[in-house]
């Protein structure tokens, strides 16, 4: 089934929830853009996230889920998901993240250890917005709690106005 991912692990590593001020049908065509536009950029460590490495910039490589498997999402994916969500919102949005890291010195690249992740998106009542990201291997040089951020501040600034704000705890 396409956005879901039959083998996503239970054992999640951070859960945020935040509420947007789009419906689910407005939300999603936006973050599969805002994910689409990500992949395969540099960033600067900075950009992403807390840097704990010096001299660094980072790129994402997003794929979407597909039952047992993922696909990379480049311009024909993103319209083939696209395509789906337009027809009927998503309840669930599974992705995989794999962000590789590379060390800039006099000129030259080197790779380091990449960072591998599952982020699950559930759509919920009231425009409720949950992330669940459980880190399946890699140095955590961007930690879970930094990829939410990045994200969430990618698809803020794709909009006019800020759509995603933390949800208040419940008390």
């Amino acid at each position: 089934m396409l956005g879901l991912y039959e083998n996503f692990p239970a054992n999640i590593h951070r859960v945020d929830t935040f509420v947007s001020s789009l419906p689910a049908r407005k939300l999603q065509p936006k973050l599969i853009q805002v994910l689409k536009d990500v992949n395969r950029r540099t960033f600067t460590f900075e950009e992403a996230g807390n840097p704990t490495l010096p001299d660094c910039t980072v790129i994402f490589e997003v794929g979407v889920a597909d039952a047992g498997s993922f696909s990379f999402l480049n311009e024909e994916e993103a319209a083939r998901v696209l395509d789906a969500v337009n027809r009927e919102p998503l309840k669930v949005l599974d992705f995989f993240c794999a962000i590789r890291y590379y060390r800039s010195k006099a000129g030259k690249k080197t790779p380091l250890k990449f960072d591998y992740y599952m982020t699950r998106l559930v759509f919920g009542r009231e425009n409720t917005l949950e992330f669940q990201v459980f880190h399946e291997r890699g140095p955590r040089y961007i930690s879970p709690e930094d990829l939410v951020a990045f994200l969430v501040k990618k698809i803020n600034e794709a909009s006019a106005r800020k759509i995603l704000k933390p949800a208040e705890p419940a008390a």
